[in-house]
């Protein structure tokens, strides 16, 4: 086997074709849109070379800036509910419903596989106000709090907080779950001997679980990030980047100068930003989490 994987032809016959997809569906079309950030235009108008115009024009754009501050906000949010729920059930599902935790496992990893487009019809249904109340509404209503009854995702505020519930709801199973492995993995014996010293509960989890449990954790928190930072088709379902621009984040802000507003290269631009500012929140988190290691 050895002898094997030291052939050339033999390491191109396994690599090869994964390396071709992989060339073929990323690494060309980032490429050409790297080269689409130095033109503006579109196919139908064709392309002129503006150089940087199109970079230093970024941050100099409000409707840019602002959907970058929505991004970071949701990111922020999101990601702390991912993580801050996908741990606190796993922690359960590990230590305290160990019976039933495979069942219930399930039912918690089931919005994951679901369609976006499902879960954000779902979610309109449940915040409707009109032409008939839905649940959240409903309840409010039965409760005698109609003081609170609002088109919940009619305003800009409301709308982008149900956007956060749901993004929340839709992953935190696969958190859950990834967290869970991690759990597993933990020696018994190691819990047991830190049980037979006096730690227990939070004591435990803070100073025994988290920190064997970190390498996990770290993966986790970048999937989340990267996922979040990126998000596209959960905010086009469920509002469409609005109500005007409260839920545009700058993955919709590049799909609408791109293919909306037939702006290629400047559309390319935002895409660009977002591929370096996603790696360099990858990069930042995982030298913090090698620099608190050693």
């Amino acid at each position: 086997m050895e002898k094997i994987l030291r052939d050339p032809k033999a390491i191109l016959l396994f690599v090869g074709p994964a390396l071709l997809i992989y060339t073929a569906i990323l690494v060309i079309p980032t490429v050409w849109s790297t080269v689409y950030t130095f033109y503006e235009g579109s196919l139908i108008s064709g392309f002129e070379f503006v150089g940087l115009d199109n970079y230093l024009h970024l941050f100099k754009d409000p409707d840019f800036l602002t959907s970058l501050g929505i991004t970071l906000k949701y990111t922020v949010f999101v990601s702390a509910g991912q993580i801050i729920f996908g741990l606190g059930l796993a922690l359960l599902f590990a230590f305290y419903i160990k019976r039933y935790s495979t069942l219930i496992r399930t039912l918690i990893f089931f919005p994951v596989v679901l369609p976006a487009v499902a879960v954000s019809q779902l979610f309109s249904k449940l915040f409707e106000i009109a032409p008939q109340m839905g649940l959240v509404n409903s309840l409010l209503n039965f409760l005698h709090l109609d003081m609170f009854i609002q088109p919940w995702l009619g305003q800009g505020d409301t709308a982008f907080w149900v956007l956060i519930i749901m993004d929340i709801w839709k992953a935190i199973g696969f958190y859950a779950v990834i967290l869970f492995a991690g759990l597993v993995d933990i020696p018994e014996d190691v819990l047991e001997a830190a049980k037979l010293d006096g730690a227990k509960g939070w004591k435990l989890t803070q100073f025994v679980v988290l920190p064997l449990l970190k390498p996990v954790l770290i993966s986790s928190i970048i999937f989340s990030l990267n996922g979040t930072l990126k998000v596209f088709e959960s905010a086009v379902a469920l509002t469409n980047g609005g109500p005007g621009n409260s839920t545009t984040t700058l993955s919709i802000y590049m799909y609408n100068n791109a293919f909306v507003y037939n702006q290629y290269g400047y559309g390319s631009t935002v895409a660009v930003f977002l591929l370096i500012f996603s790696l360099l929140i990858t990069l930042i988190v995982y030298k913090f989490a090698r620099n608190d290691a050693a």
